[in-house]
């Protein structure tokens, strides 16, 4: 498969096409052929040099991807092989097929574009772990003013 790697720390110039073996889901994950990427902050610092892949990682940049399940692992419960999703990665997301812990992916709105779906993930997952996470918002709490 195709992939864009970082080959040395800088501007978009050092970003290069190139091939890898296509990767195989684990137990809980899903693989996903791969329609559009977003450009997250993320990604633009790791192609900078700034900001090192997790551990255990992919080190191909690609944080937010919106395409096709087009594999399962085992025990992945509530999406099928042709489902449109987009997903949060770690890294691995600038490739022709990518993989994704399935508590990841959600479903593509009927409605959206793959380009419009790869934007979805970074921003739900940031706003849910901020209002709901860390701060605590309960049902019902939207639209009171809190003194």
């Amino acid at each position: 498969m195709k992939v864009v790697e970082i080959t040395a720390p800088g501007g978009p110039d050092v970003l290069q096409l190139a091939e890898r073996p296509i990767p195989q889901p684990g137990p809980g994950e899903v693989r996903i052929r791969v329609k559009a990427a977003g450009v997250a902050r993320a990604d633009t610092l790791q192609r900078q040099g700034k900001y090192p892949p997790p551990k255990g990682a992919s080190e191909i940049p690609g944080l937010d991807v919106a395409g096709v399940i087009d594999s399962l692992g085992a025990a992945v419960a509530g999406f099928r092989i042709g489902d449109r999703v987009c997903a949060i990665l770690t890294g691995g997301g600038y490739a022709e097929y990518c993989i994704a812990p399935a508590q990841q992916v959600l479903p593509v709105p009927d409605n959206w574009t793959s380009v419009e779906a790869a934007t979805l993930p970074e921003n739900l997952f940031t706003a849910y772990d901020n209002l709901i996470t860390r701060a605590g918002l309960q049902r019902n709490e939207i639209g009171r003013a809190h003194v």
